[in-house]
């Protein structure tokens, strides 16, 4: 790592770690498990055709939130995001990189302060199983530079005709080359459930971040036809219920070991479905700024401090699991930079029901593109050279507005599908979300603007893939 970013890292954790003297409860184990491209719409307790019972079962044991939004639509700036509590603009990474000699500087900053490193200065054993893609081969950017003691997975998308892309990583070195897609999640989910088993002296952090339900769509041999639907839908209901059955080996491992009130689970998705998942009653999906793109299932368990069956439609984010890890630690968060999240467990724990935001920003790479409060949305015009490369074609049910002459609102009370412009009948509330997205494009930058706190990200044309 540089030394100018490890010097600053040090000093932060340093002063994080001094906020454990007054922490008198017992400090949870933490085990965050994300989905990948999972929609809103894709598992049973969200309305799914295809039930997911042992999903389902968590949130009936648990918090299931009906506004859960993450900070971006695409796979890397939404986990950048999760794991600093900061909009991928602030913390420098908004751009989805790929296996391309633009991005071979490209990752996760390492100035960036993560939920990984907060909880080590907390004394836990942190341990990430799973998809990276914040920069693996990128100095400074591996998941063992962002805190973690231990590393296995598959550090971006698999792609069949990149070797590189489908070895299986342990650390810094090899587990197995040329890994069968169908193999990972069984093989993730055995590293997991054998580590919750192991003896700890500590308390643990597990950052599990699957495969499923992105692209390819290939259950593992077990779980072929477990859907009892046929064709295309079929095989992604399968795959859907192998995520399914990996959660509940999780959680029967915390149970078994006779950890269950000393363990939060949460479960979330990075961002919304790409061709084959279901947004539900949502508008749009992955890659663009409707609620389908940002409104993923989100799901919290922790016997003892969050009741059972609590449904909420407060408005929540990706970006509170860092300030709410670190307050169920008793670390102090650090001082020296803006945190976007806010501490969730009051809401959780039902001594509260209002969320702890005013408003919510929407970016879609670069483009400020829309913002709301708990209520109203406002969408800006914008054109498709505003859009990142991966809003740049398209259109239809999936990708709606990629460009926009006219501003639009939406009343989501009434409207969860953003159907009907209500932009005329309050111009009033059009002008105060236009006034804070006004603050946010100044503070956090926008498409040819620089934000006053906003992370270089050192990209040349940005908006374009290659």
């Amino acid at each position: 790592m540089r030394p100018g970013p490890w010097i600053t890292r040090t000093i932060c954790l340093f002063a994080a770690a001094m906020g454990l003297a007054g922490a008198a409860e017992k400090k949870p184990n933490i085990i965050l498990i994300l989905a990948d491209d999972l929609g809103y719409g894709d598992l049973g307790c969200y309305g799914a055709k295809v039930k997911t019972p042992q999903i389902d079962r968590l949130a009936e044991d648990g918090f299931r939130s009906t506004d859960c939004l993450v900070a971006a639509n695409v796979c890397g700036p939404s986990r950048a995001a999760l794991l600093t509590g900061r909009y991928p603009m602030r913390a420098g990474h908004p751009i989805s990189r790929h296996p391309l000699p633009k991005y071979a500087a490209y990752g996760l900053a390492p100035e960036e302060l993560t939920m990984a490193e907060l909880l080590k200065s907390a004394g836990y054993a942190t341990r990430m199983v799973g998809k990276w893609h914040l920069g693996f081969h990128v100095e400074g950017s591996h998941p063992l530079d962002a805190g973690f003691d231990d590393y296995l997975g598959l550090h971006s998308n698999y792609i069949k005709e990149r070797p590189d892309a489908i070895t299986l990583y342990h650390n810094r070195g090899v587990e197995k080359a040329g890994i069968a897609f169908e193999e990972v999640t069984k093989r993730y989910t055995d590293e997991v459930v054998d580590f919750i088993k192991g003896k700890h002296d500590e308390p643990f952090f597990i950052y599990f971040a699957h495969h499923i339900a992105h692209s390819p769509i290939l259950p593992g041999a077990a779980f072929k036809g477990a859907s009892g639907m046929k064709g295309r839908a079929g095989t992604y209901g399968d795959f859907v219920l192998e995520l399914d059955d990996s959660v509940g080996r999780v959680r029967a491992a915390v149970e078994e070991a006779g950890i269950s009130k000393d363990t939060l689970i949460v479960f979330l998705s990075d961002n919304g479905p790409a061709r084959d998942g279901s947004a539900g009653p949502l508008r749009g999906g992955k890659y663009v700024t409707m609620e389908g793109g940002h409104r993923v299932p989100g799901i919290f368990f922790w016997p003892g401090r969050i009741p059972a069956g609590r449904v909420s439609d407060a408005m929540i984010s990706s970006l509170d699991l860092l300030p709410l890890f670190a307050g169920a630690a008793g670390v102090e968060l650090p001082k020296d930079r803006t945190l976007d999240g806010k501490n969730i467990i009051d809401l959780l724990a039902g001594t509260t029901d209002e969320s702890p935001h005013q408003f919510f920003y929407y970016y879609n790479g670069l483009n400020l593109q829309a913002v709301r409060n708990e209520r109203w949305k406002l969408h800006f015009p914008r054109d498709i050279s505003d859009q990142p490369y991966w809003a740049k074609k398209g259109g239809g049910p999936r990708k709606p507005y990629l460009s926009l002459k006219q501003p639009l609102l939406f009343d989501l009370d009434d409207d969860r599908g953003e159907k009907k412009n209500v932009f005329a009948r309050h111009p009033e509330t059009a002008a105060g979300l236009t006034k804070q997205a006004e603050r946010a494009r100044k503070e956090i930058g926008d498409v040819n603007v620089v934000g006053s706190d906003q992370r270089p990200h050192g990209l040349v044309d940005p908006n374009e893939k290659e």
